[in-house]
Order: C-alpha cells, then structure tokens, then sequence
C-alpha cells in the first residue's frame, strides 16, 4: 500500500496547524493575545486558580474523610488497582504482538487518517465545496457537531472508534480460546474501550472544552460535588434524588397491603370498576428491583391500567434482604409465591388465580407451577403470564458472562451480615449497558456539571434492593451457570423435584426484541419445555421499556404469529406486526381464559367494612433500604 498520507507532509500537517489554529482561535480567542481582553487578564486568573483550588480542596477534604472511615467493602468493586491488574490481564490476551495484526491495524489507520483529514480540504483525498464534513464512522456518543468541526477532534473520535472495533474484533478471534473465553475477553474488552471513549477527558471532548470556558470552570466544580457525593453513597446518580418519593407521586395506585411475612408484603388494589373478572390476578416483581416499576405514575402504572380494565389486582412487595432474612434460599421465594396464591383464593372464595412473573419472578413462578403441578395443584393457577423471564439461561446474553469462578468469589467477598448489597446489582446491570446506564451521566453529571433530570424510571432504577447473597450465589450457579431448570428433576422445592415439561397451564410469554438483561432468543427457550397452550409475543424495545408501555403512550410495536414457528427466526419472519402496546392483546388473551365477571364488593373492596388490613399501599417494604 502506497504511503500517500506522507505525499507532501510539510504542506498536509501545515494545512492541518493551520486549520486547527483557526478553530482554536475560535473557541479561545477571548483568552488569545490580540484579543479584545486579552490575557492576562487578573479576574479570569483569580477565577481559574480559584476553581483549581476548590477542586483540590474538594479531592483532599473527601480523601482524608475515607482515609478515618476505612475503605467499605463497596470500594472493592471499583478499586482502580484491582481494575488497572485487570485490564493488564485483558491486554496480554490479545494478539497484539501479531505482525499481520500489527500491519493491519498500522494501514487502517493511516486510510482513516487520509480519509478524515481529506474532508477538510487536507492532503491528496482533499474535498471541495463548503460542505460539512462526511466523516466514515458514526456514533451517536460522537453526536454533538463540534466534534465534527475541527479537524482535531474529527480524528480523535474517528481513530477512537477504529481502534475500538479494531480491538474487539481482535477479542473475538483470539486463538487459545474456546467460546466462552472469547465472549469473555471481548466483553471485558468492550467494556474498557467504552470506558477510554475521548468523551470522558476533558481535554479531548469539545462540548465539555466549551462548556468549561463558558462558565469559567464552575461545570467541573459543579461536577466534582456529583462526583463526591456519589463515592460517598457508592452509586451513580442518574437523576434528581428529591424528585420522586414513594407513595407521593409514585406507586400511588389506591390499595391496601392484606397479608405480609418477614419476606414479603401482598397488596389489594381497589376496584374502580363496578364488575370485575371473577378470577383474580396476582403480580410477583423481581425481588432485584422495587415493584413500582409497574406503578410508576397514572400514565405509565401497568397495575392502574389493569385494575381499570375490571381486574381485581394483587402485587407482592418483595423486602430488601437485611440479616432477618439473610438465610431465605429458593424454596423459600417459590413457596412464598404459592403461598400467596392460596392466601387470594381463600380470601376471595375463588378456585384459582391468573399471575404474572416479571424476569427473575417469572423464573420462580415457572418453578413453582412445575411444584404444583407435580402435586396435583395446578388448577390453582387459571394462567401463567411470563414478561421478560428466562427458564434456560444457555442464551442469557452477556449475565452469562459473569457467573465463572472468578466473579462468585468476587460476589463472596462483598458480602455484609448474609446480604448482597443491591449497588453491587445495579452496578452490573449498569455495566452491560455502560455507554448509556455509566458512561453517559460521568459526561453530563461529571464533565458538563448538568443539574439532574427528573425521570421516575431513573428514579426507580437506583432504588436498589439487597438480596440474600447466599440464595443469589445459588441462583446464578445452578441456573445462569449449570442451567438446572431445565433439566428434569435437577432441582427441587421442599423436597420435590421439578420437571418444567409437567406445566399444562395457559401460558403469555413477552420478551423484548432489544432486551440485553434477557434476550428474546433465551425467552423464547421456554416453548421448548413447557407442554400447555402458550402464545408468545415480541414487543419493540427492551428489558423496562418493552414491558412499560401503556397504549395511550402510542409507542413502540409487538409482533405476534399465530402459526407453529419451530424457533425466534421462524416467529418473526412470519410474524405480523401491530403499532403501539401489547396490553390489550394481552387482556384479550386473559378474557379468553375465563371471562366470567362478578360484582366490586365484599372484599374484592380491601379496607372495608369487616375487612382489617394491615397498612394503605404501596407499603413498608417497598420504602425499607
């Protein structure tokens, strides 16, 4: 390949010097001599050293403050030794020193380089006109057109992606390795060019340059008190802590909790219907996260929309795991799923119940209807609705990832009085998703020094639960890693084995096409093994997003096929495709199962006359940290 880059050097990188000076002129031509107030100027050199000093200050009043506290178990999770040892690690894995991979990498970038540089009238691929620079690559992290309008920054950010896909790509062919080690190495290693984007430097994101310039360095001293106040409660803040508050203006839906034990409280919600389904529904949330999530306001509540379509709605609140319930393991979250079932039948005189299990839940309520049905009690439950719930975990996406040896260790030495602090969790899931969930908010809360947004899905987001680590060891073991649900009798619930093929209910499986926490590939896996009649849905969007989505939002799509596709390929190719929520497709399909009605009376009304109960919803769990 001919070196053309270096034709005529003097002249490309003096066109390059002095295209750059002009933009340089442009953004710090205040501060420039010549300039109208030129430097220096004695106010802007007060400011700027005493912003330089109020950093310092900050980072030295928080470190002497750590330093008498001791370091917290959570800092082991973010130690930048521990992380600096890692990525060395990653490092070494890929094949680097290869000269073919070498020569490569050396001729893309230089193609890149010439490419990029002639956008802007430079070097022997020089443009004409006056048009905006084409730039080869894209990335909506790279949006903002100053990172287009100066050459700088335009190969900043082009060579940053080059070299990102580069080494990724690198990742996944890395001889030596067998599958698993090879997803393993390029999701560490997408991990850590996500986190070495130039948009997380100041000096190397323009938006942040200007932003900083325009207020004189109070958007750093601004984003360090973010900073600090997040290292201090061990969790990213994604939005306005004071905005939202539980039980004022979310997870306000009117109900009554009527029954609770140490693990987990049942609410009722009121009838705002005068008839309502005559079988009753149940909703079991992941205990990873707050139930609200189906509650969050009037417009997004899934819970409100169903109790106005004549359901009488039970939740369980689920309570974050302190010492009291530290040695709950899985019999204990299935039964207490069956025992909640019983508790609405007996209370509402009714045969059986519809549920829903969402994620996790809808892995333990599928447990619990291969318990029932091993016992001959399967008819308790009407119908089993599944959102967003994996039962064979060999396709469960990059989770999968994080189950080896290394990482349950990891888990075991984070572990405080038997629980598993749910900042952990939250980090994690974070994590899969870093550019948007962590890396996005270090630019806007950090760099920029943005004031938070007030966003109640956010919110709910970093509302975290603690688990009882021992039941999450045991749970990412014998499902993400062994995958034991499936395997017929390879687990057992108060000493009886489970067998997935023995479930005969009606069966509503939703997974969302852009799910990354439980792909709709790994979803669809539970066709495979359950024997009754079940339909299955796809809906646009992803893990929350797919599930809440109310039909006057009028977003998204879900795709439904009334055929007998043999996988998720099949499905979609024949799949027909309806604009906006699944919800009502949903309650048609719940009619179907039973649509006999019986009037909003007696206590289908929690709280009323001859009806004690034990507190107005959404409860004291939900608030407990």
């Amino acid at each position: 390949m001919t070196d053309t880059l270096h034709d005529d050097p003097p002249t490309i990188f003096e066109k390059l010097r002095d295209m750059q000076g002009d933009a340089l002129q442009q953004m710090f031509g205040q501060y420039l001599p010549g300039a109208p107030e030129a430097l220096p100027q004695p106010a802007d050199v007060q400011q700027w050293a005493l912003v330089a000093g109020k950093l310092q200050k900050m980072w030295l009043d928080f470190s002497a403050e750590q330093a008498s506290k001791g370091q917290p178990a959570l800092a082991q999770m973010f130690d930048p030794v521990k992380w600096a040892a890692q990525v060395q690690g990653w490092w070494r894995q890929l094949p680097l020193g290869d000269p073919a991979v070498q020569k490569q990498m050396w001729e893309d970038g230089l193609a890149l380089w010439q490419t990029v540089l002639g956008q802007f009238g430079i070097g022997p691929s020089a443009a004409t006109g006056e048009t905006a620079a084409k730039l080869p690559r894209s990335d909506r992290r790279f949006a903002d057109p100053k990172w287009r309008e100066q050459p700088v920054f335009a190969l900043i950010h082009q060579t940053y992606l080059m070299l990102a896909d580069q080494l990724v790509t690198l990742a996944q062919k890395t001889p030596g390795l067998d599958e698993q080690g090879r997803a393993q190495l390029a999701f560490n290693t997408r991990t850590m060019v996500d986190a070495l984007s130039p948009a997380h430097f100041p000096l190397t994101n323009p938006v942040v340059l200007e932003r900083t310039l325009a207020t004189k360095g109070d958007n750093l001293v601004k984003g360090m008190e973010h900073l600090l106040a997040d290292l201090r409660k061990g969790q990213l803040t994604h939005t306005d802590p004071d905005a939202f508050e539980v039980g004022r203006n979310i997870a306000v839906t009117p109900g009554k909790v009527i029954f609770e034990t140490p693990l987990y409280q049942l609410i009722q919600y009121t009838p705002t219907t005068p008839d309502v389904l005559a079988v009753p529904l149940v909703i079991f949330p992941p205990w990873i996260n707050r139930f609200y999530i189906l509650d969050l306001n009037e417009k997004k509540s899934f819970i409100r929309w169903a109790v106005a379509q004549g359901i009488s709605v039970f939740v369980v609140s689920w309570k974050s795991a302190d010492a009291s319930i530290a040695d709950v393991m899985w019999d204990d979250y299935v039964l207490g799923e069956i025992e909640a079932i019983d508790v609405i039948r007996a209370r509402l005189g009714v045969e059986s119940v519809h549920t829903i299990g969402y994620c996790v839940a809808g892995t333990t309520l599928a447990a619990a209807l291969a318990l029932l049905a091993r016992r001959g009690e399967a008819s308790k439950v009407k119908s089993a609705t599944f959102f967003t719930a994996q039962v064979d975990f060999e396709l469960s996406g990059d989770l999968r990832l994080l189950i080896d040896d290394k990482h349950l260790a990891l888990i075991d030495s984070m572990v405080t009085d038997g629980t598993f602090d749910g900042r952990y969790m939250a980090a994690t899931f974070n994590m899969l998703r870093g550019p948007d969930l962590i890396w996005n908010y270090v630019i806007n809360n950090y760099l920029l020094g943005d004031d938070y947004p007030a966003f109640d899905l956010l919110h709910w987001n970093g509302d975290v639960t603690n688990l009882p680590a021992k039941w999450h060891k045991s749970y990412l073991k014998d499902l993400y890693r062994d995958n034991k649900l499936v395997q017929p009798d390879a687990l057992s619930i108060d000493g009886t084995p489970l067998d997935l093929a023995l479930i005969e209910t009606p069966i509503y499986i939703q997974a969302g096409k852009e799910d990354h926490i439980a792909p709709a590939e790994s979803v669809w896996r539970m066709l495979r093994h359950v024997k009754g009649p079940a339909k299955f849905v796809l809906a646009g969007s992803g893990h929350i997003a797919g599930v809440v989505n109310p039909p006057d939002a009028g977003k998204y799509q879900y795709w439904t096929n009334p055929g007998k596709p043999g996988s998720l390929t099949e499905f979609v190719a024949g799949a027909t495709e309806t604009k906006g929520s699944w919800w009502p497709d949903w309650v048609e399909w719940l009619k179907i199962q039973d649509a006999a009605t019986v009037p909003a009376k007696g206590k289908r009304v929690p709280g009323g006359k001859g009806d004690p109960v034990i507190e107005d919803a959404p409860g004291r769990y939900v608030k407990s940290r």
